[in-house]
């Protein structure tokens, strides 16, 4: 995955403004720590506290790992789907995966009150929600897969992955509506998403997965150069339609499957960044557009947290309202001022 050498410099400059928005993630927060304090710390010198070093190593770090982690899988499986589609509105969720994790999570809070009180608290821990999210996930991926398999229009396989968001999101507002007020909250402010409940070896497994999402991304590099060409081309080019196409869909529900189960829903990300990468490159081409999308997700990811944390103070806002308040107008502006869609 070489990107393109005439965009070299672009690369290098966003690769080190990646660098700046990491270190300024990790040294914001209600404790401000000096940017060299944060540096010390992070390559095992002295800090003029060691509850800094602490605070960093424990908790900021593996935040700012897991925004990296959200904001690149998001922003690459957007890409995937709107290059599958056809689709410039086409997201990570178009295929249900995210409606099909928030099922999972709701039928598990929600129902708790059933369950004893010892298996209502093991249930409705971290671990139980991401394997619930999961569950869901991989359950709607699976449906979606095999209609791939058996329906020749990529537009119908939208069209079903919408089908079944509204029929999971339907479900859901049942659940909600029964439900008592304190496990209607815990569910609401599980939507709300998060990056900062992962510990280390959370992170550990989180990155795993992201990794095989990638690598499967990689290999679906060739085919999605060739589906911009249109099916009908591809097929004469001898591109299999329906292997490629598994391919793709199996890459974006580990990535965005992956993501929700350990960091929530999150928003606007996955639509916005391949857009944002687009109107940076101006090609079309995936070996320069997924190493882009990858630096580009990662650094609006960062500085969403960074400002949902509210430096130096003790209140943190939902990562989603930040994605979505700070994105979207950043979007219609350059959407705006360049008068058309790149794609």
């Amino acid at each position: 995955m070489t990107p393109n050498k005439s965009y070299k410099k672009v690369f290098i400059g966003i690769s080190l403004l990646l660098l700046i928005c990491f270190v300024a993630n990790i040294s914001l927060g209600s404790v401000f720590i000096p940017w060299l304090d944060t540096l010390s710390s992070l390559f095992g010198g002295n800090v003029e506290k060691e509850s800094w070093r602490h605070i960093i190593i424990d908790y900021r770090l593996p935040k700012a790992i897991t925004a990296v982690i959200v904001g690149s899988g998001l922003g690459i499986s957007g890409l995937l789907m709107q290059t599958l589609f056809r689709n410039p509105l086409a997201g990570p969720f178009v295929l249900g995966i995210s409606s099909g994790a928030t099922l999972g999570v709701a039928i598990l809070i929600l129902s708790s009150s059933f369950a004893g009180a010892a298996v209502s608290f093991f249930i409705v821990s971290k671990w139980g929600l991401v394997l619930a999210a999961s569950l869901g996930s991989v359950l709607v991926l699976f449906a979606v897969m095999l209609v791939s398999i058996r329906v020749r229009d990529t537009m119908a396989i939208l069209i079903i992955g919408l089908m079944f968001g509204s029929i999971t999101t339907a479900v859901v507002s049942v659940l909600s509506y029964f439900a008592p007020a304190d496990q209607l909250q815990q569910y609401i402010f599980w939507g709300f998403g998060s990056l900062g409940n992962l510990t280390w070896n959370d992170v550990l497994i989180f990155f795993g997965i992201f990794a095989i999402g990638i690598l499967l991304t990689i290999f679906s590099i060739k085919p999605l150069n060739t589906l911009l060409l249109g099916e009908n081309y591809a097929r004469s080019l001898g591109l299999n339609i329906k292997t490629s196409r598994f391919l793709i869909i199996l890459s974006t529900g580990i990535l965005a499957g992956g993501i929700t189960a350990f960091a929530g829903p999150i928003a606007f990300i996955g639509l916005a960044v391949p857009h944002l990468t687009r109107q940076l490159f101006h090609t079309s081409d995936h070996k320069t557009l997924i190493p882009a999308v990858l630096l580009i997700g990662s650094i609006i990811m960062l500085v969403c947290d960074s400002i949902a944390q509210l430096p130096s103070s003790e209140y943190t806002l939902p990562i989603n309202a930040i994605t979505s308040l700070i994105g979207a107008p950043v979007v219609i502006w350059l959407l705006v001022r360049k008068r058309k869609m790149l794609f």
